[in-house]
């Protein structure tokens, strides 16, 4: 299910998908942040596809006028968690309320895994 919103000119349909692949987008400009951890098993499929999926690590729900985000993300190592997990938080409630007009109520960041740089 998605948002609908209507306006004088018609009406509007944004996937949760759609809002997902934003989040993810705006997630992985990210400093500190080096991937993001899949909780779908349907990102191994397009993995194997050689496809890149923006969404992967990505869960959004939307609850009345509200969206939820869930990101699962992999920091690089030596990095302040907090700081990246703070500047994850701001930057996809900034990007997606600003892309698609939505409230985002909640940005929760899920630290999955620590990964050495080369």
């Amino acid at each position: 299910m998605g948002k609908e919103i209507r306006t004088n000119l018609g009406r509007i349909d944004i996937s949760e998908e759609v809002i997902a692949t934003i989040a993810g987008a705006a997630a992985i400009e990210c400093y500190g942040l080096v991937g993001m951890a899949s909780k779908k098993s349907s990102d191994k499929f397009t993995e194997l596809l050689g496809r890149e999926n923006l969404a992967k690590g990505v869960v959004v729900s939307i609850h009345g006028d509200e969206v939820i985000v869930d990101l699962y993300i992999i920091v690089g190592y030596g990095v302040k968690i907090s700081e990246v997990a703070s500047n994850v938080m701001e930057r996809v409630r900034y990007t997606t309320e600003n892309l698609t007009g939505l409230k985002v109520a909640q940005v929760n960041v899920n630290v999955q895994g620590v990964r050495v740089l080369e």
